[in-house]
């Protein structure tokens, strides 16, 4: 009888990993595509991904870039004071968009454009995402709130 439970414990726990590993190996296949990487113009020039890869582009919108194009499509530049990479965008963009701002965008790079599928902009006068402001700071064209400019780990 002793030995009749100590089987059965043990078929309970030898079942209750495999469904364990299971479940995580089918969460992390079903999270594959859905997790976007950031990147810098200058990361993204450095090593260019291919064209059929889902991420995240952060920088400052590059100064007389925009053109509106016909219909809803707007070309513009993004930079982080290292490289500055093209951006194409349909749609309508978010209305704190402009010049000199701080913006993400999410989609692909490709033939040297990045064809973004979401673009979001910073909501206020402060706020930057911390991927871009790491970015900026490693190019050393971060402007803080403050008015300072700095490389990383200054300021």
């Amino acid at each position: 009888m002793k030995s009749l439970k100590k089987q059965r414990r043990i078929q309970v726990i030898a079942v209750a990993a495999v469904a364990l590993v299971l479940s995580t190996a089918l969460i992390g296949y079903a999270m594959r595509d859905g997790i976007n990487f950031f990147r810098a113009p200058s990361q993204i020039i450095a090593e260019p991904p291919a064209p059929n890869e889902v991420f995240r582009i952060g920088g400052l919108v590059e100064e007389g870039s925009i053109v509106r194009g016909e219909g809803k499509t707007i070309r513009f530049s993004v930079t982080d004071g290292g490289a500055s990479i093209p951006v194409t965008y349909t749609g309508v963009l978010p209305d704190l968009f402009s010049e000199n701002e701080g913006m993400v965008g999410t989609g692909s790079y490709v033939n040297g454009v990045f064809e973004a599928t979401e673009i979001l902009a910073k909501h206020d006068e402060t706020y930057m995402p911390a991927e871009v402001v790491d970015a900026l700071k490693e190019q050393g064209v971060y402007k803080d709130p403050n008015g300072s400019y700095g490389a990383a780990g200054e300021g």
